[in-house]
């Protein structure tokens, strides 16, 4: 009998296993079937990584915003707490996405038709005076590339604009959908 519920036990918790890596990536995947759209430009940092391969690493223009941007910093608050930042994003003429403004914690309003929100996190202790700049992470700084393609890219990243174009969630998060080398699509992320 005790034979009888080890076995049990085993398959128990291999089908919570399986449920549970099946629910995060249907959730990811979700997001970049039905996500909002959005194009932004990159800059090149480094592409290698020892047990994954060849990454570009991605350095947006949200990557770095401007604490004027942010709208609801309490009066004589000079250093970040450990949350969450909201960026509205809006297209600019150039088709990539600008940064408008941002709030600690949640938007006061929805984005309206013409924008985006993406969430990030901001860790603790950066600064807050108005002509400082904050750097969240929203989870989109790396993209893998098929081995030995890496560094050829990022050397062309120097000499002409790139881009990721961004699947957003409703809530915000952000998922990497495709590399972009000006209009062409260079590599897109597959579902599953």
């Amino acid at each position: 009998m005790t034979g009888k519920k080890l076995i049990i036990s085993a398959l128990v918790l291999a089908l919570v296993q399986i449920g549970f890596l099946s629910w995060i990536i249907a959730g990811r995947a979700a997001i970049l079937r039905n996500g909002k759209e959005i194009l932004l430009k990159v800059e090149p940092v480094d592409p290698r990584d020892l047990l994954r391969g060849d990454y570009i690493s991605l350095n947006n223009n949200i990557s770095r915003i401007p604490v004027k941007l942010i709208g609801n910093i309490p009066p004589n608050k000079f250093s970040s707490d450990d949350t969450s930042i909201v960026v509205r994003l809006k297209k600019g003429a150039d088709g990539y996405w600008q940064p408008t403004s941002a709030w600690f914690g949640h938007a006061p309003a929805p984005a309206g038709a013409d924008e985006a929100d993406v969430v990030g996190h901001v860790s603790e202790g950066w600064d807050l005076h108005e002509e400082a700049m904050i750097t969240p992470d929203y989870g989109i700084g790396r993209f893998y590339v098929p081995e030995g393609e890496g560094m050829a890219i990022q050397n062309d990243m120097r000499v002409r604009p790139f881009g990721i174009k961004l699947a957003l969630s409703a809530n915000g998060t952000a998922q990497i959908k495709a590399l972009m080398d000006g209009d062409k699509t260079l590599f897109e992320e597959p579902l599953y």
